[in-house]
């Protein structure tokens, strides 16, 4: 089979890993790839908003599978334009995306269907916004009503820090479009948890259990970020409460879709809380998360185009996914300043050391070459290093050795990834 994947963080340099290993897999292309996912796939100078030139490249390469990575050409629509055009696609539609690309469309949704979530409002007007905020008790949560990076959540435990997050969202519209609509929301308590499913419309297939971090600094403290590093399993997602969030989640989410008429094939990710009164629905995202994505596929035993053709051709029932029962870890290399302005095009070294350990794959986030060929860094996240281990402790020091080996001016990662599950 001749594949596209479209996108070029480390959460498609994972799945063109995973991808390659497949004995199905006879050429694979990536719109636009980075230089770790050139070791997988022909790498394609084509942006993933360029749908026009997505699809005229998939026509003339015989393209049999699209594979879409990100979440704004899902949102877009390019899901639709490449059904349309005859070719298979692994990834929702625009309808089904809303679900990550409109917050309030999910929360009204959740609603709608019983879902378990936070108390929220949504404003477009900041004075009211400003207004709400002063009625309520803090901590509280702001967020961005679209698409952001994972970068316009903000968690305000003052009035003032709540007022200045809608300044930034509303009036000074540093997010632009997706910061047209803010959600404020209750503030839950409680350890965070994500769980991935597979969906093909009328199958639901959970995948491992995983917990990331998403802000900057040790601690789970500092600003929010697209995610500083990942592990899988996690304890506290036991099997009675993935049968719980799947129940109260997954099915009603899919059903609230169906009576919609939209139809949902692909990833569905439910970003989750897990309080002392149950699971609670913090956000869902239409695609593989990054950095989860990353050590979930070190542990997926399972061929993956298998997978995302069963998806594609509605027969996910069939199939069996093995993981290997070894826990992962990733931890996420970020570029100075992150996740605000970083400074760009470091030479990166030390890779080549670091993917020589047994068990330990460096994965390309935000990387590229310059003109004299070094490796150097182009993004916020720049590379996401995940390892396997007998225990996730092992885990955990294997990527930080794995670390040590790689430099790059202003590096900087969290070096407690996965402490609350060491902790016990």
């Amino acid at each position: 089979m001749n594949i596209l994947l479209i996108g070029s963080g480390g959460r498609e340099h994972a799945i063109a890993w995973k991808l390659s290993q497949s004995p199905r897999a006879k050429k694979i292309f990536c719109a636009p790839g980075n230089p770790g996912i050139a070791q997988y796939a022909e790498c394609v100078n084509i942006g993933v908003d360029q749908f026009d030139k997505i699809e005229a490249f998939a026509k003339k390469n015989a393209v049999d599978l699209v594979v879409i990575g990100p979440e704004d050409p899902l949102a877009g629509g390019l899901t639709d334009r490449l059904q349309k055009a005859g070719f298979k696609v692994f990834g929702p539609t625009a309808a089904a995306a809303k679900l990550e690309g409109d917050k309030w469309f999910a929360k009204e949704l959740m609603r709608t269907q019983a879902v378990p979530t936070a108390d929220a409002r949504m404003f477009t007007n900041p004075n009211a916004a400003d207004e709400y905020v002063k009625m309520r008790p803090q901590p509280i949560v702001i967020k961005a009503a679209g698409l952001a990076k994972g970068k316009g959540v903000s968690v305000c435990y003052r009035e003032s820090e709540a007022l200045e997050a809608i300044d930034q969202c509303l009036r000074k519209k540093v997010f632009g479009e997706a910061g047209a609509k803010v959600v404020i929301e209750e503030f839950l308590n409680g350890p965070e948890c994500s769980i991935l499913a597979f969906i093909d419309k009328q199958t639901i297939y959970l995948m491992e259990s995983a917990q990331d971090h998403k802000t900057i600094d040790e601690g789970d403290t500092g600003p929010m970020t697209g995610g500083m590093g990942a592990y899988t399993p996690t304890p506290l997602a036991t099997p009675q409460m993935l049968s719980t969030i799947e129940r109260d989640v997954f099915v009603p989410v899919l059903d609230g879709l169906t009576r919609e008429g939209i139809e949902y094939k692909g990833v569905l990710y439910a970003g989750l809380i897990l309080t002392e009164a149950g699971p609670r629905v913090l956000e869902f995202n239409c695609r593989f998360g990054d950095p989860e994505t990353q050590p979930l596929l070190m542990r997926l035993k399972t061929d993956l185009l298998e997978v995302m053709m069963a998806v594609v051709e509605g027969r996910l029932d069939e199939l069996t996914l093995v993981w290997d029962k070894r826990p992962a870890m990733c931890v996420v290399a970020s570029s100075k300043g992150y996740p605000g302005k970083t400074t760009l095009g470091d030479v990166i070294t030390g890779i080549e050391a670091a993917d020589k350990m047994a068990d330990v794959k460096v994965f390309h986030s935000g990387t590229a070459e310059d003109d004299d060929g070094n490796l150097v860094t182009a993004g916020g996240r720049v590379l996401a290093v995940t390892a396997l281990g007998d225990t996730l402790a092992d885990a955990q020091k294997r990527c930080y050795e794995a670390m040590a080996k790689i430099q790059f001016a202003g590096m900087h990662f969290r070096r407690d990834i996965g402490h609350r599950a060491l902790r016990g």
